[in-house]
């Protein structure tokens, strides 16, 4: 799994993968039922139990290896391979060899339609119809020929009976474990488009910031240029001027400096509405919803910056530590001091344990007369984290 995932993302992915696993590996105790008959039955024969305890032992094995295989990530599947048809094979011959010795050798086709599940999973989605129908027809067939060997066949309809049974075991385990594989396959792929829609919403944010820092110092580099050439020309032809220009570009530089750590700090021309716009807009690329309430345009301008951080902090925050699906955004701004909420669902673990982000928040907060609070209510699935800010109003 990729590393680059939050936290909970990467957790939650590890849980499905571990109850699909046990799903698909759990139902591979059918292959045990031949045992488990002998011994109801008492038949405790050499030439019934060793078979049927070799046959358990093999499908069980190599169907948690198919299984995990199976359930790898990027993963090509190129099956059936020369071990997959080899351990079919075996299967199926147990099962011929119970035909002829066992009275009642029906839970032995459980054995080749368990390991054609398996087998089916590491096939390409293209291929798995044909081999489905391949596999189930030669269950059947073996089970014909190999009835055609006993006294009590010959005119009878039970082995055709047989047969049908052992084809329609390998169809239903086939459709159990490819419906499976099919929903931990749409998990993967959703959760692989919503990183990559987390990456485009970051790299947009770095292009726009480079845009906004090309802006200001091609501005200023452009004036800077001309007043240094101009005060070039002027040297000792016009001094006094020189000088005038000489200290317009001293200016220039000074407020090319001012405005690029304006920029940096994200101040520059930055409302708490396009701050706000800028993180639904992130958050939907992620697959969160987003629900505003309040009017930005309520916030008095000397506080717009100074929320608007709050929000990207906390935009920030829900990207990387959460596996969010929901999330709201509530400013408050009446009375005497304003009040900006982002609380959402997806709570991980130690969620509210404060980051740099936060403490440098606090700080900022702290020198308006204002604070900033994080902390988890509820709890369990219904746990949501809250990242809140106040600070006194200034019209």
């Amino acid at each position: 799994m990729n590393d680059d995932q939050p936290d909970g993302t990467r957790k939650g992915l590890h849980r499905l993968r571990r109850y699909t696993w046990w799903s698909l590996a759990g139902i591979g105790y059918l292959a045990a039922l031949p045992v488990l008959q002998s011994v109801a039955d008492r038949t405790y024969t050499a030439e019934i139990l060793v078979p049927a305890v070799l046959t358990t032992v093999l499908t069980i094995v190599q169907r948690m290896r198919f299984v995990s295989h199976a359930l790898r990530e990027r993963v090509r599947h190129t099956g059936p391979t020369a071990e997959h048809l080899a351990t079919f094979a075996v299967a199926t011959a147990i099962w011929c060899y119970a035909i002829v010795v066992v009275a009642n050798p029906t839970s032995w086709a459980f054995a080749p339609a368990l390991l054609a599940g398996g087998i089916l999973s590491n096939t390409a989605p293209g291929r798995r119809l044909w081999l489905t129908l391949a596999l189930a027809l030669t269950t059947a067939t073996a089970g014909l020929v190999a009835a055609s060997g006993r006294d009590d066949a010959s005119g009878a309809w039970w082995p055709w009976v047989l047969a049908g049974l052992a084809a329609a075991f390998v169809v239903t385990i086939v459709v159990i474990d490819v419906a499976q594989l099919w929903f931990w396959d749409m998990v993967v792929e959703i959760d692989r488009a919503r990183a990559m829609a987390e990456e485009l919403a970051v790299a947009r944010e770095r292009l726009r910031f480079a845009a906004e820092l090309h802006d200001v110092q091609g501005h200023h580099l452009q004036a800077i240029l001309l007043k240094g050439e101009l005060a070039e020309r002027l040297i000792g032809r016009d001094d006094d001027a020189a000088r005038a220009h000489a200290a317009e570009l001293t200016e220039l530089a000074r407020t090319a400096l001012t405005d690029t750590r304006t920029v940096v700090h994200g101040y520059r021309a930055t409302t708490l509405h396009s701050e706000i716009a800028n993180a639904v807009d992130v958050l939907a690329a992620a697959g969160i919803e987003t629900e505003v309430r309040g009017a930005a345009r309520e916030v008095p301008p000397p506080l717009q910056a100074l929320f608007g951080s709050l929000v990207r902090e906390g935009t920030t925050n829900i990207l990387r530590h959460t596996h969010a699906s929901s999330c709201t955004l509530t400013l408050d701004t009446g009375g005497d001091t304003v009040r900006v909420r982002l609380a959402n669902d997806g709570v991980t673990p130690d969620p509210a344990r404060p980051g740099s982000g936060i403490a440098g928040l606090r700080e900022r907060f702290a020198a308006l007369g204002g604070d900033v609070a994080a902390r988890v209510t509820g709890s369990g699935e219904a746990a949501t984290f809250e990242l809140g800010g106040h600070a006194p109003a200034r019209r």
